[in-house]
Formats: C-alpha cells, sequence, structure tokens
C-alpha cells in the first residue's frame, strides 16, 4: 500500500501538470484573441480602396461586412488548435489539414464565399509559430516569421502543386508571381520589412489603430506583387494599383489632412475597375498580429 507521502507526492505532480495544461491552454486561446482580433480591425477599418468596409462591399458582388463577421465566428477555435499544434512540433502537414477543416468551416459560415483563406494560412501559420516559440527555448530569440521559414519553409513550397486549383497557384503560372506561399517560406518578408515597421511609425506618431492600418495597407500596396491584383486585373491592374498607391504615399499618405478624401477617390476608381488588393490587406492584419505577437513573453510558463 502506498505511504500517505507518496499519494501526496503524485497528487501535487498531477497537479502541477493540469495547472501547466491549463495554462497552455488558455495561452493559445489568448493567442487565438490576438488573431481574431485582427481580421477584425482590418475589416473594420475605412476608408479602404476596393476592399470590404463598414461603408460597402468596395470591389466585391459576393461578400459584405456581415460575410466577414460570420466568417470570424466560424473560426473561432481554429487559431488555437493551429496554436495547440504549433505547441506540440507538429509537421506543416498537420497545420494545413486544421487549416483546411478551417477553410471549410469559413466555406459553410459564407456560403461559400472566400472571406478569409489567405489570412488562414498567413495568420494560421504565424500563430503555430508564436506558441511553439513559447515551448521551445530554442526559439525563443527568433521573430514569428522566422520560425515559420525555419520549420515549416521547404514544405510550404513543396506543397504548392497540392493547392493548383487555388487562385494564387493560378497566378503563379500564368506571372510567375511568389504569392502568399513563398512570402511565408520567407518568413513574411513583406510584414516585417515592410508592413511592421510603417505601423509602429504611424503608431508612434501619434496615429490611432484605424489611421495606422490603412496607412499600413497603402504601403503594402505600393510594394506587393499582390496575387489577387494579377487574378483581377492582370499585371495592368496591378501597376494601377502601385502606381496609385505610390502617389498617394509620396505625397504624405495619412500624415496629410484631407487623405480620406484621396482614398475615397482612389475606391471609386478601384471599384470602377474591379480591384480589390486582398493580398495586401491579408498582410496588413498579419502586421497587426506580429506587432503584437513580437510583444509576448516568449515562455508561456
Amino acid at each position: 500500500m502506498e505511504s500517505i507521502a507518496t499519494v501526496e507526492s503524485s497528487v501535487h505532480h498531477l497537479a502541477g501538470y493540469a495547472g501547466r495544461y491549463c495554462d497552455s491552454r488558455e495561452s493559445h486561446f489568448r493567442l487565438e484573441r490576438l488573431c481574431l482580433d485582427a481580421l477584425r480591425h482590418e475589416v473594420m477599418a475605412w476608408p479602404k480602396p476596393g476592399l470590404v468596409s463598414p461603408v460597402d462591399s468596395g470591389s466585391h458582388r459576393d461578400m459584405h461586412l456581415g460575410t466577414f463577421f460570420s466568417s470570424m465566428d466560424a473560426l473561432q477555435g481554429s487559431f488555437a488548435a493551429l496554436a495547440h499544434a504549433g505547441a506540440q512540433g507538429q509537421t506543416f502537414s498537420t497545420l494545413q489539414a486544421i487549416g483546411i477543416e478551417a477553410e471549410r468551416k469559413m466555406l459553410r459560415a459564407t456560403g461559400g464565399v472566400n472571406t478569409h483563406r489567405g489570412a488562414i494560412f498567413n495568420l494560421g501559420l504565424l500563430v503555430a509559430a508564436a506558441a511553439r516559440r513559447m515551448s521551445d527555448n530554442t526559439l525563443a530569440k527568433l521573430e514569428c516569421g522566422a520560425v515559420v521559414a525555419r520549420l515549416w519553409g521547404a514544405d510550404i513550397l513543396s506543397g504548392r502543386e497540392k493547392s493548383s486549383h487555388s487562385h494564387g497557384n493560378h497566378v503563379y503560372h500564368k506571372f510567375a508571381a511568389g504569392g502568399a506561399r513563398l512570402e511565408a517560406a520567407s518568413g513574411f518578408p513583406s510584414v516585417y520589412q515592410i508592413g511592421l515597421p510603417t505601423l509602429r511609425n504611424l503608431l508612434q506618431a501619434g496615429h490611432d489603430r484605424e489611421t495606422a492600418l490603412i496607412g499600413t495597407l497603402m504601403i503594402l500596396m505600393e510594394y506587393l506583387p499582390d496575387t489577387n491584383l494579377l487574378w483581377r486585373g492582370g499585371e495592368r491592374g496591378l501597376e494601377f494599383v502601385r502606381r496609385s498607391a505610390a502617389g498617394f504615399n509620396r505625397s504624405g499618405g495619412v500624415n496629410t489632412p484631407l487623405w480620406q478624401a484621396r482614398i475615397l477617390a482612389l475606391h471609386r476608381e478601384f471599384v470602377a475597375r474591379k480591384l480589390s488588393p486582398g493580398g495586401s490587406a491579408d498582410l496588413v492584419a498579419a502586421s497587426w498580429v506580429v506587432h503584437q505577437f513580437e510583444t509576448l513573453p516568449t515562455r508561456s510558463h
């Protein structure tokens, strides 16, 4: 018969394990909340040229603000599952399976409308990387994007052909544009080198979150080879958007008094041409998430 001391020791051990499990689970849901907040902040920002906002549907006939919120509701639990898989050291194939199931939930909730496929891919990898950093001391000093590139980069690129029916892969073959997979496999350079510095500079300059997100969007639009735009408008459409964004940015961007009126003028032109910089919008959300993730402790307990 076990001694009282042995039993008490076992109870303390199990209690400690349960406590660590609960702490870890809570940290994963905290990471998920940051992801969902980023999606909400991005869609609620106004004005944005060609994109869905609280005011109108931009260049999209098949979606509106309510569609986005239905999608976000359906995605609850998915980012936490991706965080848990990342913390457990799972392979890209496992993360991909969770992401595909998240897409299915999104499509069921929206009646088949793709509101967040790019965001599921980008934020899903980043949230998995953030959770992995918390559970692995050897990765604690790396940025989340670098963790993605190191752990899953090769598999992300090798998986391109597995989703050959996506718009991104069609554009890749037609225009040889890298798209979301190359961005992720490379550690999200557009986020870390363009989006995040812009966002933080605007926040430090005193802009509110909404204005900072819109300013970040306009900078990303200038530089990103957005496959959404290539799909909708070809190379001419992409060049028009990049040139329009560059003109806005070069003349002061969101730091000028009449910046909203200038974006609304661009919005009307984008809608007339049926152009929507959805890839840039996805990376705005990723930039906000990274801004939050990189300030978190790299250990969950």
